[in-house]
């Protein structure tokens, strides 16, 4: 229904533009603004796709958080788990974090993270951490190795899996 509008806009990128129209209808108060450029342009190709091929929607709960943020996220999770090894099974540190860099994605809902844990490798998005199946990080190296990065929890540093 938004592809004819969006042909008049955007004739090269109707298909985005229209996806874009129908997510911000559907999760109006997401923001995309400091994913870094290659991991937003990855992020929006997959879920175009997954919108115009499979008809699921994909939408970011959460994306760039500035270091300040992050530093408060991580203080509450010490507070509410008691230590700091506790809090790092669902926060980072700032230091630690690639939504500081502007390259990890939370995603929603679970239809919509299903699918880019199953396609979301063609555009270098990854579910990283066993426990988390919202968190996405973007790793365009990983496209050419055939081998995503894989953390088993973060309480225990980076393990890959081949």
């Amino acid at each position: 229904m938004l592809l004819p509008a969006a042909l008049l806009v955007a004739p090269r990128r109707s298909r985005l533009v229209a996806c874009r129209w129908a997510l911000s209808a559907r999760f109006p108060a997401e923001c995309l603004a400091g994913l870094a450029p290659a991991a937003r342009a990855a992020f929006e190709a997959a879920r175009t796709e997954a919108l115009w091929r499979d008809g699921e929607l994909i939408g970011l709960t959460s994306g760039h958080r500035d270091a300040r943020e992050q530093t408060r996220l991580f203080a509450e999770a010490v507070r509410r788990t008691g230590s700091p090894e506790l809090a790092r099974r669902w926060v980072l540190p700032p230091e630690e974090s690639r939504h500081v860099s502007g390259t990890a994605m939370d995603v929603r809902p679970t239809e919509g993270a299903r699918w880019l844990e199953r396609h979301g490798r063609r555009y270098g998005l990854y579910r990283v951490y066993e426990n988390e199946w919202w968190h996405f990080e973007y790793h365009p190296e990983a496209i050419d190795d055939g081998c995503p990065p894989r953390y088993a929890d973060p309480t225990h540093g980076p393990r890959m899996r081949r």
